[in-house]
């Protein structure tokens, strides 16, 4: 079984964002309403298209989500 996508992309949390991806891990941290355990692309995106004003770009999650696709593979 993989991992979720939040546990993947919170191994790019930082306390000092150096990047877009950090910052993005860093707000979904603090998103106590974040999909936790989804694995799937549409739920995430949807969420994040309504839910997260944090995020200036959804070209930010694509980037992560193909990593995240390319590693839990």
């Amino acid at each position: 079984m993989r991992k979720s996508f939040y546990h993947f992309l919170m191994k790019y949390r930082h306390p000092a964002p150096m990047d877009e991806i950090s910052q993005f891990a860093n707000d979904a941290y603090l998103d106590h309403t974040f999909p936790k355990t989804a694995d799937d692309y549409h739920e995430l995106s949807s969420y994040l298209e309504l839910n997260g004003p944090y995020l200036e770009s959804m070209s930010v999650f694509d980037e992560v989500w193909q990593q995240y696709i390319s590693t839990e593979s």
